[in-house]
């Protein structure tokens, strides 16, 4: 996965790469943006996990629009969104993002499907451990996972240090 910031016409706002991949490993969802299979733009909030090379996981139901419109479309874009701070009275808003780019694939193993629901929980359960590898176990029928590959991703930030007020 290359990081590249060269498309940011804001070069005053770059995120540098350990920025970057910070927020891709703490933030807590972001936005799935995608060509739904009749060719109409389709964005969908979702929780994912980082893999800590290359690629995230998203679980979803076995069967639905997402996995439909990547059976058609795979390639995707992954915007996060970390920490935000509107400032009204200077007309501006503090911000940190990461936009990613890669493909999504689905009809992953069964070993790749367990792995990345035990990111998951050890992302967003993690003091709960135990209890989430049986419910991934008792629920594994009624979930899919979708891998996203990335091939690249950027970020870029806003950091106000000396507000105005007007």
């Amino acid at each position: 996965m290359k990081f590249d910031n060269s498309g940011i016409r804001r070069q005053d706002r770059l995120m540098d790469e350990a920025q970057a991949r910070a927020l891709l490993q703490t933030a807590e969802y972001g936005v799935l943006s995608m060509t739904a299979e009749n060719g109409e733009p389709y964005g969908i909030p979702v929780n994912y996990v980082w893999d800590g090379q290359s690629s995230i996981y998203i679980h979803c139901a076995p069967q639905g629009r997402k996995l439909r419109a990547i059976a058609v479309h795979p390639e995707v874009s992954f915007c996060i969104v970390g920490r935000v701070n509107l400032m009204p009275g200077s007309f501006t808003t503090e911000y940190e993002s990461v936009v990613c780019k890669g493909t999504a694939r689905a009809n992953l193993t069964e070993e790749e499907k367990m792995k990345a629901l035990h990111l998951l929980i050890d992302k967003l359960s993690p003091g709960f451990r135990e209890l989430g590898d049986k419910y991934a176990h008792k629920s594994f029928h009624r979930v899919d996972i979708i891998r996203i590959d990335f091939t690249e991703f950027s970020g870029k930030c806003k950091r106000v240090t000396h507000p105005v007020q007007y």
